[in-house]
């Protein structure tokens, strides 16, 4: 979906600039070599000049201020700054307009270009972005990116990164999540046309509280609870006793309204408490739904000993998270305007950590389809409201939402991230685990 270009200083376009000497020509010219000598989009830049195939998604740099951007940072930060901005867009569907870009580049690349390509490649760009006077000063960041102060996972900072990404609203969330306002993976047990995100979210749900064999009365830990889905869910259909944390006073809020309208005040607490502070143990279950990427690199000692001292011997745990195999972290566009501090790593990783706590996984579940499923239908309500977006949180922030729904929908399409759930149970002094013989779910 393209911006309409009405800024006063952005340059006119010009009919001459079409030629084959045209702006568009010689940036494409830059870049070919990196996919074979053949461009997999179309390029229309600021000068009205067009250049590269026109069966391919098109590009169109509206501002000298993208390669300036690019010059500085360049890839995937300064792509993403360009296109928050405006100064770049992509015509048509962004999710379309990406998957064409990047099954075209592997097919063209045949692999990835060598270091001598790339080197090549950045120094004619350096040349030719002399050539056509946009080497200045670098844009300041956008507005929408995050600037976050303090050493890294300190309570302080954990809390600063959690509100830039929650704090948002309660409102804007609901303009992209299922009823259950579940913003996690859900479980798609069905490929019928009404099946809907909210029942996989609901069937999720209850798989982890089948998982966990929680039953009446139990005492359940929400480590990260969200919005509270599965901690309403927990105590109203499975009557647990739940304890949530969140450190986003925004989601405590919401919480807090639906266990009154629910009537749950005597079977659920949410507390504004970091994972670290949470003294009352012991705890019959555990989960932490899609959490423990926020913890850190250095903390996930911390956060899965935690964990291990809130439970129970015998106790039952599940940890759902993402996975990342090509690179650890989050990336430079999610760590940057999405969750700074971020870290991924292999799921093989996340399970030597969990069982050098003292946990025995006794399973790990892959689900990186139905993220994709479930991603795809954020999308979808996500652009049905996007005149909703705009009016609320502004035009900026909206661009940078479909681009974070855009790529990570690809992402675990394409196989660069997973979600697995992990299973890990405390076992007794004497080896019991206390799971069943056979799995119930």
């Amino acid at each position: 979906m393209t911006m309409t270009d009405d800024r006063p200083d952005a340059p006119a376009p010009s009919a001459a600039s079409s030629r084959p000497n045209g702006i568009a020509a010689r940036l494409a010219a830059v870049v070919e070599p990196l996919f074979g000598g053949r461009l997999p989009v179309r390029l229309k830049a600021w000068d009205g000049s067009v250049a590269g195939p026109t069966d391919a998604p098109t590009v169109v740099l509206r501002d000298p201020a993208a390669l300036r951007r690019l010059v500085r940072h360049p890839g995937e930060l300064g792509l993403a700054q360009a296109y928050v901005t405006g100064e770049l867009d992509v015509e048509g569907d962004l999710l379309d307009g990406f998957r064409r870009v990047w099954s075209t580049a592997r097919d063209l690349s045949g692999g990835r270009p060598s270091a001598g390509t790339v080197a090549a490649v950045a120094k004619n760009g350096i040349r030719t972005a002399f050539d056509l006077g946009v080497v200045k000063l670098p844009p300041e960041p956008p507005a929408s990116q995050a600037r976050l102060r303090g050493r890294l996972h300190t309570k302080t900072r954990d809390r600063s990164a959690i509100e830039h990404h929650y704090n948002l609203s309660n409102d804007f969330y609901s303009l992209i999540l299922d009823p259950h306002m579940a913003y996690s993976c859900g479980y798609w047990t069905s490929t019928e046309p009404g099946y809907t995100v909210e029942d996989a979210q609901r069937d999720k749900l209850d798989l982890v509280c089948r998982k966990l064999g929680i039953e009446p009365g139990g005492r359940h830990l929400d480590i990260g609870c969200g919005w509270g889905s599965l901690s309403l869910h927990a105590a109203e259909k499975f009557g647990a006793q739940v304890v949530g944390v969140t450190i986003s006073s925004e989601q405590k809020a919401f919480i807090d309204d639906r266990i009154r309208e629910r009537g749950l005040q005597d079977r659920v607490e949410i507390r504004l408490q970091d994972y670290r502070e949470v003294p009352d143990g012991p705890f019959d279950t555990i989960s932490s739904i899609e959490m423990g990427e926020h913890v850190g690199q250095r903390n996930y000692p911390t956060f899965t000993g935690q964990i291990h001292r809130l439970l129970r011997p015998g106790g039952r745990a599940l940890i759902q998270q993402m996975s990342r195999t090509t690179r650890p972290g989050g990336g430079p566009f999610i760590e940057a305007f999405i969750a700074p501090d971020m870290h991924m790593r292999p799921v093989g990783e996340n399970v030597d950590l969990i069982e050098q706590a003292g946990l025995e996984v006794r399973d790990v579940h892959a689900m990186r389809e139905h993220y994709v499923w479930t991603v795809n239908a954020w999308y979808d309500t996500f652009e049905a409201n996007w005149d909703r977006v705009v009016a609320m949180v502004g035009e900026e922030v909206g661009r940078v939402w479909r681009l974070y729904l855009v790529g990570g929908a690809l992402a675990f399409e394409e196989g660069r991230m997973g979600v697995d759930q992990i299973l890990a149970v405390k076992p007794t002094t004497d080896g019991r685990s206390g799971m069943p013989p056979v799995r119930a779910w």
